[in-house]
């Protein structure tokens, strides 16, 4: 199983390297007149936009579980609870206004 997750991974970041490199060949001199790359530079752009911009996975990851925790949260809070939650965020985070479906209190 584990040498199997490993030639895939190699795979993968071989052809995703390769289509980087002919992408970024194609469009970037002839668009801004910057320089071809190879592929090992091409390896690099993949893993500094995996840093910068926390890229290429397919799970909603972190935010879907806290957005699930804080709509739990949501549901148990009383009508008063959720208005002086409300109150409290509207300083720090902008106007929140009352869910469709909802009266206020």
């Amino acid at each position: 199983m584990g040498v199997k997750f490993v030639i895939f991974a190699v795979l993968f970041v071989t052809i995703f390297g390769y289509v980087v490199m002919r992408l970024w060949n194609w469009l970037m001199p002839a668009l801004f007149g910057w320089h071809v790359i190879g592929f090992w530079q091409a390896i690099g752009v993949l893993v500094l936009s995996k840093i910068l911009f926390g890229g290429f996975h397919g799970r909603h990851g972190r935010r879907m579980r806290w957005r699930h925790r804080m709509t739990e949260r949501w549901e148990q809070m009383t009508p008063e609870e959720r208005e002086k939650f409300r109150h409290s965020m509207r300083g720090r985070c902008g106007p929140f206004e009352t869910p469709a479906g909802e009266t206020k209190a």
